[in-house]
């Protein structure tokens, strides 16, 4: 059995998986609260508790930031993750760190058809590199470089680069950011689910739009980022609509900009939670638009694929694919292989 997990700074996922012919299996499931928990150790020995305590032959958790060396100090939670002290303590001897956007990207090969929705078909015939943008709790980027036989994610922190404003609204939201925030504006201040919460509080408090009672009394009892994207789907109420629009468009810039420096030819991917819960925002031209708005390497990025992730289990995926192959490697034993 392989044992998977997604650990984020709110909530960890942990999932178990075996094989049936060559793919993965789906065996379990579930979703801890993470502040509730001492560490993920605690997590994981209930997790198997409840799981009937099965035989874990690898292991692999996708954690939010660099891995150096076997270890992880998380941001928002005062745990440190070292993966030898995991193994011992878990009693795994494969058990393995890597960075959750690592994760998505192993877990992109996994998917079935009807867990990927295309956004631009581009030319689906191009053979090289792909890259993965996820909007989230904040913005994750990775490359998926080809080797020639498979796609190897590599790891980025490029959600923290400087946000560029592209025209007019973008220069207004950067220089209120800027003084909100004393300072560098990242891109993880614009296009995440914090960024949806500080356009919003841009156009409302420096462009006064108007926000009704009944939005501002929603937004205080339901969670912020849900009321915006479901009420600027809806177009009911101007202020969500216009968020929105800033939004995916930014998410489409950035998601353009990192197709030119990986050259993915092979196509874009658009992970984490947002991008599927605003798919019909996705879907409405303006996203695509600014993807492609690159002069002279328009071209290039209009034969891209685009394509969103909404299996929110693609990271346990690729985190049990991952696990799985490095196990095979150290052993010389494949339950993937076994499983044909």
């Amino acid at each position: 059995m392989i044992l998977a997990g997604d650990v984020g700074g709110t909530k960890v996922h942990l999932a178990l998986y075996g094989f049936s012919q060559g793919n993965l299996s789906h065996v379990r499931d579930e979703k801890f609260p993470a502040r509730e928990f001492s560490g993920l150790e605690e997590i994981v020995r209930r997790f198997l508790t409840e799981s009937g305590n099965p035989e874990v032959t690898a292991c692999c958790f996708g954690v939010p930031g660099p891995v150096r060396g076997g270890r992880l100090k998380l941001t928002n939670l005062p745990w440190i993750l070292d993966c030898d002290l995991l193994s011992t303590d878990l009693k795994i001897q494969h058990l393995f760190l890597i960075n959750d956007l690592e994760a998505n990207g192993y877990g992109i090969p996994e998917l079935a058809g009807d867990q990927v929705y295309q956004l631009s078909a581009g030319d689906p015939s191009a053979v090289g590199n792909r890259g993965l943008v996820s909007a989230g709790t904040g913005l994750g980027e990775a490359i998926l470089v080809w080797n020639g036989r498979q796609h190897i994610p590599m790891a980025s922190e490029g959600g923290h680069g400087d946000f560029a404003a592209r025209n007019d609204i973008e220069i207004e939201l950067f220089q209120y950011l800027r003084r909100t925030l004393k300072g560098r504006v990242s891109l993880e201040r614009v296009v995440s689910g914090l960024g949806l919460a500080n356009i919003y509080a841009f156009l409302r408090d420096e462009k006064h739009m108007e926000e009704p009672a009944w939005l501002r009394e929603r937004m205080q009892q339901e969670d912020p980022n849900a009321v915006i994207g479901e009420v600027g789907e809806e177009g009911s109420n101007e202020l969500c609509a216009k968020t929105l629009d800033i939004f995916t468009s930014a998410y489409g810039a950035e998601a353009g900009n990192l197709a030119l420096k990986s050259l993915a030819v092979s196509g874009m991917y658009l992970g984490g939670g947002i991008a599927p819960k605003i798919l019909k925002k996705m879907k409405d031209g303006a996203f695509m638009t600014a993807f492609t708005d690159k002069g002279r390497l328009s071209d290039l990025l209009i034969h891209t694929p685009v394509h969103v992730i909404l299996d929110s289990r693609c990271a346990l995926m690729g985190a049990a694919a991952y696990a799985e192959g490095r196990a095979a490697l150290l052993t010389g034993k494949s339950l993937r292989a076994a499983s044909l």
